[in-house]
């Protein structure tokens, strides 16, 4: 059978394409955990290769190493937030994984009369009593699933026998696996108290993660594929994959994929627009992977530092909460130079556009002519549209909007996508403490630059000269011969006690690069 691009489940080496995970992980020492009896943590986005790796070393200890090794995923637990419900779940997952991959004689027995709070401790106990004489290696997956006193039982069960651990007597190593550290578990105990953070699991040695490819890894994964097959990417193609990925291995592998399963026949070559096309497709058609990152999004304090990013808001404490370390540990945010911003440009896509689908729901379908004769945007009709429909609606849709700063930026946003919808290419750039948010958006063949800023306590003439500096630059690496248009919004007290009519501006004026801009006001 013919290898292909793996985007569903762990990848295994006969059938998928595959950059062994264990070359990514950092701050782990494999071997040392075993040998020296650690407990571990290891955190990863969702699929980055954390299962891979766990069933791939599971089967090389086995194979090879002086110990037995088992891999146990809790996630049937999620909807079970009491430990009367969760532990004897977890124990019975725990024998049926033991029977998989460690056989028949080696599946540990379960006490149902114990008390949950110890039954999974005698659990593990009876297991490594069984696998003697030689030492017993767990790795419980989908931890981070647990909640609540499922989550404080657990922890505190593995807590209890840790003192205890060695051949025949408790697993000598475990490793806790989840999209999480540690220390973002949420535990609460039934009053609603925080429990102390240094309990109930402070056994741990280290907390490792696993990094996504590195510009030469999708090289080299590429690479298996025109070994494979022979068909081969055009120049600039593989970057271009790493450039809008930034080497996420679920959308490397995609775009990938989607271009030798559904744009290619095996003997075309893969080009660059191929790779372009790809991108738009993975985003239209809401792949699993991508809802599940528009699911984050329904979290506020998720959505919050999102939102902070996207405006490019200056929050000097932002990166200190544990809401932006959550965001980090699930793979949306990144920081670039120190600078946090959305972790990739597909990303960067698609979470305006989860934001903002509800606005564009809510915005009617133009009656206005939006597209000159040659096909391209007639954007001076947009924005004056644009215009309208912000003097009408944007104080009563702001009242419902979930972080304000934003709002401008994400109902500009809608109101464009709700025209450009399937026809349009729009790059977006935005990163906290940047003061602006730009948009580059080809139609028809023909590029417009877009910059948005808000009018803070610098003053509007501060704002605006900043701002016509700034299109400049932009322009001049992006589009030099596109249009400009530099939208600020007036959301201070002073700018909205103004009439409309002067609000709604709209003047020639020229950038940072001599060339013209319209201002568009707001």
């Amino acid at each position: 059978m013919e290898k292909f691009f793996n985007t569903t489940g762990p990848c295994n080496p006969e059938d998928h394409y595959l950059l062994p995970p264990a070359d990514r992980l950092m701050h782990a020492d494999l071997s040392r955990y075993i040998k020296n009896k650690l407990y571990w943590v290891l955190h990863a986005p969702r699929q980055t290769g954390k299962t891979t790796f766990l069933q791939n070393w599971v089967r090389e200890i086995n194979a090879g190493y002086e110990a037995l090794a088992c891999y146990v995923t809790v996630e049937v637990c999620q909807s079970f937030p009491k430990a009367e419900e969760s532990i004897p779940a977890i124990c019975t997952v725990i024998q049926s994984s033991a029977e998989r991959q460690l056989g028949k004689k080696l599946i540990p027995s379960t006490d149902g009369e114990l008390s949950p709070s110890v039954q999974l401790q005698k659990t593990l106990q009876n297991w490594a009593l069984l696998c003697a004489p030689k030492p017993l290696v767990v790795l419980f997956d989908e931890v981070d699933v647990l909640e609540d006193q499922a989550m404080v039982s657990f922890l505190r069960q593995l807590r209890g026998g840790f003192a205890d651990r060695g051949v025949g007597k408790f697993p000598v190593s475990i490793a806790l696996v989840g999209m999480r550290d540690l220390r973002d578990y949420l535990i609460k105990s039934k009053d609603g108290d925080p429990v102390n953070p240094g309990s109930p699991f402070n056994i741990k040695e280290s907390s490792a993660t696993i990094t996504n490819f590195s510009r030469e890894d999708v090289h080299n994964l590429m690479a298996q594929h025109v070994d494979a097959t022979g068909q081969k990417f055009e120049k600039g193609a593989v970057d271009l994959i790493y450039d809008l990925t930034r080497g996420q291995p679920w959308l490397a592998n995609s775009l990938a994929k989607k271009c030798h399963w559904d744009l290619c026949p095996h003997s075309e070559m893969i080009t660059i627009q191929h790779i372009l096309e790809a991108k738009e497709l993975l985003i239209k058609e809401r792949a699993v992977h991508l809802d599940s990152l528009a699911e984050r999004l329904r979290d506020p304090r998720i959505y919050k530092i999102v939102a902070n990013i996207l405006s490019g808001g200056l929050d000097p404490t932002m990166a200190t909460t544990r809401d932006f370390e959550l965001t980090m540990d699930l793979g949306l945010v990144a920081l670039e130079r120190g600078t946090p911003i959305i972790s990739n440009p597909i990303y960067r896509e698609v979470i305006p556009r989860v934001m903002t689908w509800g606005m564009q729901c809510a915005i009617p379908e133009p009656e206005f002519k939006w597209k000159k004769n040659d096909g391209t945007l007639d954007m001076d009709a947009l924005m004056e549209a644009f215009q309208e429909f912000w003097s009408l609606h944007s104080d009563i849709w702001e009242q419902k909007a979930d972080y304000t700063e934003a709002f401008p930026h994400l109902l500009l946003m809608a109101f464009l996508q709700r025209v450009a919808n399937g026809g349009a290419r729009i790059e977006r750039e935005y990163a906290a403490g940047r003061g602006r948010m730009d948009l580059a958006i080809q139609y028809g063949g023909e590029w417009t630059i877009i910059e948005v800023k808000l009018v803070n306590h610098l003053g509007r003439q501060k704002v605006l000269d900043q701002g016509l500096k700034q299109i400049g630059q932009y322009r001049e690496r992006m589009a030099p011969e596109a249009a400009g248009y530099l939208v600020v919004f007036d959301r201070t007290k002073a700018g909205r006690e103004k009439p409309w009519e002067e609000r709604l501006i709209r003047e020639e004026m020229t950038a940072g690069d001599g060339r013209s801009v319209v201002l568009i006001g707001g």
